[in-house]
């Protein structure tokens, strides 16, 4: 299997990434980012592409994957609407275009987030901009896509988030983290969790294809 990652030097693309490089039947990665993270593995090659707004100039590159898991993402707080859209709904389609045109027979796997609103009209931004990313995705004509929604994410192996404040909501809640999966295994999963999910849905798909926390640590 090859696999394109976006948002590889993220908290769950790590994780990603760490499960992709781990599994015996992913033959490469090709991890898409606007400059190089310094990763080095016999499995991993890099993508460096400056305009995260149009894809056209690398479609070459991006032929011939089996899967691409999207892990790009940034949190809504501070952002106005418009900065969000370009972040999570612009590129997504920018990058899912490219890909749906040179692999059609591609899964493309997209990491959303929990409460997130298929009608696009809710209340809540955020919720709003990742439902018309993920409408699109669905619309894109994949052999097949499917969007997760992880509520609590516990960072395994080291794996840490790049934004400030969830580094710090992850050190206060770590040492209680694995008591709340004991507890509440509907809403907490892992980074490991998400990784080996997204390769279970590469090779073998699911009945649906929106995800939740307790799908996502099922499969």
């Amino acid at each position: 299997m090859k696999v394109v990652l976006f948002g590889g030097t993220g908290m769950v693309g790590q994780g990603v990434l760490r499960e992709c490089l781990l599994a015996s039947d992913v033959e490469l990665v090709l991890s898409v980012a606007r400059a190089r993270s310094g990763e080095q593995h016999a499995k991993l090659r890099e993508l460096v592409h400056r305009d995260f707004n149009d894809f056209s100039a690398v479609a070459a590159e991006l032929s011939g994957y089996d899967a691409c898991f999207y892990c790009l993402g940034a949190t809504s707080a501070g952002k106005s609407e418009d900065e969000y859209t370009r972040i999570t709904y612009d590129i997504t389609v920018a990058a899912a275009s490219v890909l749906a045109r040179v692999n059609p027979a591609m899964t493309f796997v997209f990491v959303s987030g929990a409460g997130t609103d298929s009608t696009e009209r809710g209340r809540v931004m955020w919720a709003r901009v990742k439902g018309r990313a993920e409408n699109a995705v669905f619309a894109m004509g994949f052999k097949a896509a499917y969007a997760l929604r992880p509520a609590l994410i516990q960072p395994m192996y080291g794996v840490r988030s790049r934004t400030a404040s969830y580094r710090v909501l992850y050190t206060i809640l770590g040492p209680i983290v694995p008591l709340l999966r004991r507890w509440f295994p509907r809403y907490v999963t892992t980074t490991e969790q998400i990784g080996r999910a997204m390769l279970a849905l590469a090779r073998h798909g699911a009945p649906k294809r929106v995800l939740e926390s307790a799908d996502i640590n099922t499969l």
